[in-house]
C-alpha cells in the first residue's frame, strides 16, 4: 500500500510539472529522453545558474539591489566585478561560462562572424546556425552532467538549443524573450519538485532586462534603474521559492558583461581602407588574400585614433584572442566606446544611430565592462569576498559544486575554491 502511494504522489508530481511546462500562453518546454538521473547523481546538490544580461559590477550598489546584496552577505561575491573573455559580448561570454574556455577556444568569437573553411556565416538569430551543434566547441556544464548520468534543464541559455556532441539538456526551451518573467521563476521550481529521477541537478536561467534598456538608454537611466529593481525583486523571489523546497540548491547569479554609454557617430572602416576583397560581419574582416589582409593593416594601422589594429597572430596575449580565424584578420579594437563597422548600408537602405548604450571592449581598459558574480547556498562559504577573476573559472567551480568529472579548460578551481566550503573542497 505505501509503494502504491508513493508511486501516486510521484506521478502527480511529474503530471504537475509538465502541465506548467506547456502552458499554452508561453513557449512550452522541450524534454529530451536522456534516461532517468544514475542513482549516484540523486545525491548530489543542485545548482541554479542565472544570468542577468547586461548587469554592470557596479549596478548592485549603485541602484540598491537588495536581494543581490543580501546573497552576497549570505554567500560569495565579487564587489570589484567578474573579468568577461574579449569580446565583452553575450554569446561569447555565455558560452565561456558554461564551458571554460576564452571564445578563440571554444569557437563562438561574436555574435556573428565568418567561417572561412565551412565558407558559412554564423549569427546568433539564424535557428539555422545557432541550433546547430558543430559551430561550438567545448563541453558544456549541461553536455558534461547529462553524459554523466545527471539530468540538467535550461531555460534559455546561448548553445542550449543546439545537440552539442549529439547532447541536449533533458529540458529546454526555444529562445522568445516574451516568456513572463515570473513564469521562469515558476518553472524552475516546477524542475526541482520533480521526482528525484528525473530531477534536473544544474539548471540555467536567463533575464535580459537589464540589457535592453542599457542599450537604450544607456548605463547611467532611470529605465536601468528600474529594470535592476525589477530583476532584483525577481531574484528575491526566486532564493525564497529556492529555500522553501529545502534542498541542497546552490544558486549562482552572474551577468555576461556591463555597460558603457557611446561616444559619436559609426566609425566606417571602409573610409580608411579598401574592403571590396573582404567579406565582412559587422566589424570583423575577412580578406581573400594575404595581400588583401596586409593592406588594409596598413592603411588601418593609423587611421583614426579611436582604434588600434592588429593582425590576428600578434593580438595582445591577455585578451585570449590570437588563434582564431574565426576572429578575422586584421582585427579592430576599440579605444573607447565607440561604435565600429564595415560598411555603413547599401545606398537605399534605412540606417540607424548607434545604441545609447554599448559594450564588447576589452574589460582591463573599460571597467565598466566588468560583470557581476554571486554566490550561496549549502556549498558556498558564507561572506567570502573575491577579487576580480576572468569568467573562464565559473565552469571548474560548478562542475566541483555537482561532483562532475571536468576537461582541462581554460579556467582553474584554484580561482574561486576559497568561496566553496570546506566540505565542498574534499
Amino acid at each position: 500500500m505505501l509503494n502504491r502511494l508513493r508511486l501516486l504522489v510521484t506521478a502527480l508530481l511529474l503530471c504537475s510539472a509538465l502541465a506548467l511546462a506547456q502552458t499554452p500562453q508561453a513557449t512550452p518546454v522541450i524534454t529530451v529522453d536522456n534516461g532517468p538521473n544514475a542513482f549516484v547523481q540523486e545525491q548530489k546538490h543542485y545548482v541554479v545558474l542565472v544570468s542577468l544580461d547586461g548587469f554592470r559590477y557596479d549596478y548592485a550598489k549603485k541602484y540598491g539591489a537588495t536581494h543581490l546584496l543580501t546573497l552576497a552577505k549570505q554567500g560569495a561575491s565579487a564587489p570589484d566585478g567578474m573579468i568577461p573573455s574579449y569580446p565583452s559580448i553575450t554569446f561569447p561570454n555565455h558560452y565561456t561560462m558554461v564551458t571554460g574556455l576564452y571564445p578563440e577556444h571554444h569557437g563562438i568569437v561574436a555574435m556573428s562572424f565568418y567561417d572561412e573553411d565551412r565558407k558559412e556565416r554564423y549569427s546568433y538569430n539564424d535557428p539555422k546556425t545557432s541550433s546547430d551543434g558543430s559551430w561550438y566547441g567545448g563541453t558544456p556544464l549541461w553536455v558534461l552532467a547529462e553524459k554523466q548520468g545527471m539530468r540538467s534543464a535550461c531555460f534559455f541559455w546561448p548553445g542550449s538549443e543546439a545537440a552539442i556532441q549529439n547532447v541536449r539538456p533533458s529540458y529546454y526551451l526555444h529562445f522568445d524573450d516574451k516568456f513572463p518573467d515570473e513564469q521562469r521563476i515558476s518553472q524552475i521550481v516546477a524542475w526541482l519538485k520533480m521526482p528525484e529521477d528525473r530531477r534536473p541537478h544544474f539548471i540555467t536561467l536567463y533575464f535580459s532586462n537589464v540589457d535592453h534598456a542599457g542599450h537604450q538608454y544607456g548605463p547611467g537611466s532611470q529605465q536601468v534603474a528600474q529594470a535592476v529593481k525589477h530583476i532584483d525583486v525577481l531574484i528575491g523571489k526566486l532564493h525564497a521559492d529556492l529555500d522553501a523546497l529545502h534542498m541542497p540548491i546552490d544558486l549562482i547569479v552572474v551577468s555576461d558583461h556591463g555597460m558603457a554609454r557611446e561616444e559619436g557617430p559609426w566609425i566606417n572602416l571602409d573610409q580608411y581602407a579598401d574592403l571590396s576583397n573582404f567579406t565582412t560581419v559587422g566589424a570583423l574582416l575577412y580578406g581573400k588574400s594575404e595581400a588583401d589582409t596586409e593592406r588594409a593593416y596598413q592603411k588601418l594601422k593609423a587611421a583614426d585614433s579611436a582604434f588600434v589594429v592588429y593582425r590576428l597572430a600578434k593580438m595582445p596575449s591577455w585578451l585570449h584572442y590570437n588563434s582564431n580565424p574565426r576572429a578575422g584578420d586584421p582585427i579592430i579594437v576599440a579605444k573607447g566606446p565607440y561604435a565600429i563597422r564595415a560598411h555603413s548600408p547599401p545606398a537605399g537602405e534605412q540606417d540607424h544611430a548607434p545604441n545609447t548604450g554599448v559594450h564588447g571592449y576589452d574589460p582591463r581598459e573599460m571597467p565598466e565592462m566588468k560583470a557581476i558574480f554571486f554566490a550561496a547556498g549549502p556549498d558556498i562559504r558564507p561572506g567570502t569576498i573575491l577579487k576580480p577573476f576572468e569568467n573562464v573559472n565559473v565552469y571548474p567551480f560548478i562542475a566541483k559544486i555537482l561532483q562532475l568529472q571536468a576537461p582541462p579548460t581554460d579556467g582553474n578551481l584554484n580561482i574561486l575554491s576559497s568561496a566553496l566550503t570546506d566540505a565542498a573542497r574534499e
